[in-house]
């Protein structure tokens, strides 16, 4: 044990000005769980300081924001007190100037289990221990999935919007969904929706001062002026609602069911773009009974890819099971941003799959493929006036096209258009209510109703970015967060 090695309760006492979002302070792996070459823990609160210093083993705070190689030893009272724990880098950042605007601790340790394990018992242990021994350092425990991000909204340092993007940003499997987070996590929809309501607000002064001073002399089209005002904001805003969906379909990844008869060859195929084993190939009709979905990154854009029971009706030998596979896949057919209808080249087009191919000129939603070419040599080119794709799924010719065509497809609906999109429902939601709060004013004759629908939607707004009525929200949003973020 080193010589400076102090009690927590006198670390704990030179961080008596601190004013945290919470009492606790929390820690938590920061960094992905598992075997890594490096791990890094987090810990965040009125005690953070006293923390580092405990583990580290020091009496004085090192340089913020610069890394310190230490040794860092077991700091709670028992048989292990004092004893080295690992070799790493310790890095301190004082609040306010910290992510969550609290005193931030971080340690950067060999990331071996074991490792890990035996600094963050350490730090429970610490947190635990009885009072005389901690003096005066307070609760600390394991933080909540999203509790740092959370914190640092309380905190006001990132809006709503900033702590979504950070969970998309850790969740990003592609590179399209990695800026995608990224221009959202840089402001670029607060921009906007702060915009909107910075005019909207406008408005509303102009609303109110129609009511409060009814016997001045306003010029008399003041009010008409103002509804074109609210008018042209309300389109712009459904114009922007108007992007088919382009924000939650590249967080979520494009989705494409393989629809098809039985034995068409959809399993088959699933694998061969998948490039491995995820689906049970057989001879024997209805062998797939429910949804197998795959991941893909195609060119940047991220598609999932499900394979689907069989299509066949009852009269033609499918069982109860398979009959409820079937309606899944029908569901999931419904519910898709591309089908792909897969024909068996060697047999007459099925009347069940040539249904699915209707009506898709318009939409252009669905892809005819021709499955087993290597076996139908004059495959035709068409089905039902609709140019067909001819592939192998066991030879794999043909793929390179299909893949591309859904590349193409993902590009076209998720393309990244003027700014940071609309990533999630709740964002919709608040838009369009906004939208319906404004249509109502620009129609309105009432002052009093019209000012009213410009709050509703100033309000809704507002929720977008968390600054109305998020108190409800914040559990949600956070919930589904990694620990340690």
């Amino acid at each position: 044990m080193t010589a400076d090695h102090t009690s927590a309760g006198t670390f704990a006492s030179k961080f008596a000005g601190a004013a945290p979002v919470s009492g606790d302070t929390i820690y938590a792996l920061a960094s992905a769980p598992g075997r890594a070459g490096v791990a890094v823990i987090r810990v965040s609160g009125p005690a953070a300081g006293a923390v580092l210093l405990a583990v580290c083993g020091r009496a004085d705070l090192p340089a913020p924001r610069r890394a310190l190689r230490v040794r860092l030893v077991d700091p709670a009272p028992g048989d292990g007190f004092g004893a080295a724990l690992d070799d790493g880098l310790v890095l301190w950042f004082p609040g306010p100037a910290s992510f969550t605007g609290e005193d931030v601790a971080e340690f950067h340790i060999h990331g071996g289990r074991a490792t890990v394990e035996a600094v963050t018992g350490a730090i429970s242990r610490l947190g635990a221990s009885a009072d005389a021994a901690r003096g005066d350092l307070g609760p600390v425990r394991l933080a909540a999935p999203g509790e740092f991000s959370k914190r640092a909204f309380l905190a006001g340092k990132i809006d709503l919007t900033g702590a979504e993007a950070i969970a998309d940003l850790v969740d990003a499997d592609t590179d399209a969904q990695r800026r995608q987070a990224l221009a959202q996590l840089d402001g670029g929809l607060t921009a906007r929706l702060d915009a909107w309501r910075g005019r909207l607000v406008d408005i509303l002064a102009h609303a109110e001062a129609w009511i409060d001073f009814p016997d001045e002399d306003l010029p008399a089209d003041v009010e008409d002026a103002a509804k074109a005002r609210i008018a042209g904001l309300s389109g712009e805003i459904a114009a922007f609602l108007d992007d088919n969906r382009r924000g939650e379909r590249l967080r979520d990844g494009l989705q494409v069911v393989l629809l098809g008869a039985p034995n068409a060859g959809k399993s088959s195929l699933l694998n061969a773009l998948a490039s491995r084993d995820a689906a049970i190939v057989s001879d024997t009709a209805g062998t797939t009974r429910d949804v197998i979905e795959v991941h893909l990154d195609l060119g940047g854009w991220p598609v999932t890819l499900a394979d689907t029971a069989g299509l066949r009706a009852a009269a033609d030998g499918a069982g109860d099971i398979e009959q409820e596979g079937v309606r899944r896949a029908l569901d999931r057919a419904a519910a898709a941003d591309l089908r792909l209808v897969v024909f068996d080249a060697t047999r007459a087009p099925d009347a069940a799959s040539r249904a699915l191919l209707a009506g898709n000129a318009a939409g252009g939603t669905t892809i005819a493929v021709f499955n087993k070419s290597d076996l139908a040599a004059d495959g035709p080119g068409e089905i039902d006036g609709q140019a067909a794709l001819a592939i192998s799924a066991k030879t794999g010719d043909g793929l390179a096209a299909l893949l591309a065509r859904i590349g193409d497809a993902a590009a076209a609906l998720m393309e990244q258009g003027d700014g940071a999109p609309l990533t999630r429902l709740r964002h919709r939601e608040a838009l369009t209510a906004a939208v319906e709060a404004l249509d109502r004013a620009a129609a309105g004759a009432d002052s009093e109703l019209v000012a009213e629908d410009l709050r509703l939607a100033a309000r809704a707004l507002g929720r977008v970015t968390g600054r109305v009525d998020v108190e409800d929200l914040l559990d949600v949003i956070f919930f589904d967060f990694c620990i340690g973020k």
